[in-house]
């Protein structure tokens, strides 16, 4: 009997150390993923844009919400808050949501690009990301029986403490972008300029009806951000107007759309540099709301919300 005993203690010590080392490590990938999200927080507010969010300043706020909810759920791991009552089943189910959610990108747009789960920082494929989301699923569900650990006194005044902090972290540390509306202003934009080789020019009529374009530097970072963006709008509404002009050397191009994707919105490669400052202005990216040949707005990236687009090309 007292080997048995001994056995049993043996093997509890060793479910205890092996269930808190795989905690801290689910733990961690959380944490990871929330603060991988934070510093790039506009390619995860896009992603709501791309999977149909039609606001900008909607989608911003949902992804604050997830990263929040993705520190929580780190927090309530570390500091073991209700693991089998709540915890592991909010774990499950956000990684269920997320897998689900690759899934449909895959089949929409295979496995291409970085899906986002850590950000820019670190690109994983959709189809590694369902991997190691089915990974730290199985590590959940392991956890529910070798990890249950009982709730503790006070646990619940601790869970509400961390869920405040978690939930305000994302919007201290990136507040929201309020700024979402674009600079009204009336100017003629010289697009004949566009047009003045006869080899090299728009296949189609950017002096006639509304277009959104775009002046850009392929080897600009923040061009590279608003491309990707004009490629999400595209997407979401094939029918909107976007034209991108770019300045740049020619074999800057394909890893401009690589990186940005943006294969779906129609572009011209400018080579006098000089017309395309008088078109663009001082900076890039610069993009305008043309209606036939007049500048309306002008407006960064931040300022592209698909409902203000749709808007104004119904007025």
């Amino acid at each position: 009997m007292a080997i048995t005993g001994q056995d049993n203690k043996t093997s509890f010590y060793i479910k205890r150390i092996s269930g808190l080392i795989l905690l801290l490590a689910l733990a961690a990938v959380f944490f990871f993923s929330a603060i991988t999200k934070l510093i790039d927080m506009e390619a995860f507010e896009w992603s709501f844009i791309d999977m149909g969010i039609g606001n900008m300043a909607l989608a911003s706020v949902i992804a604050h919400i997830f990263i929040g909810i993705e520190l929580l759920i780190g927090a309530f791991l570390v500091f073991h808050i209700y693991l089998k009552q709540v915890t592991y089943p909010i774990t499950l189910a956000m990684l269920v949501i997320f897998t689900i959610y690759l899934i449909v990108l895959v089949v929409q747009q295979g496995n291409e690009g970085n899906c986002g789960c850590f950000g820019e920082q670190f690109e994983m494929k959709p189809v590694q990301a369902i991997i190691k989301n089915i990974i730290m699923m199985g590590t959940t569900i392991l956890l529910m029986f070798i990890y249950p650990i009982k709730p503790y006194k006070g646990q619940e005044w601790l869970a509400a403490v961390i869920g405040m902090v978690a939930m305000v972290t994302t919007f201290v540390v990136v507040p929201l972008n309020t700024d979402h509306k674009p600079q009204r202003i009336s100017q003629p934009l010289p697009l004949h300029l566009l047009y003045k080789d006869k080899y090299n020019k728009p296949d189609v009529e950017l002096r006639e009806g509304k277009h959104i374009i775009a002046y850009m530097s392929l080897t600009c970072p923040h061009c590279k951000k608003a491309a990707y963006l004009l490629h999400v709008l595209k997407r979401q509404d094939p029918t909107l107007p976007i034209y991108i002009v770019l300045s740049g050397d020619a074999y800057n191009i394909q890893p401009f759309l690589k990186e940005t994707k943006a294969t779906n919105i129609p572009y011209l490669l400018y080579k006098d540099m000089n017309a395309f400052i008088d078109m663009a202005g001082d900076g890039v990216p610069a993009i305008y709301w043309v209606n036939n040949g007049q500048v309306e707005y002008k407006s960064n990236y931040f300022q592209l919300d698909p409902k203000d687009i749709k808007d104004w090309l119904s007025q």
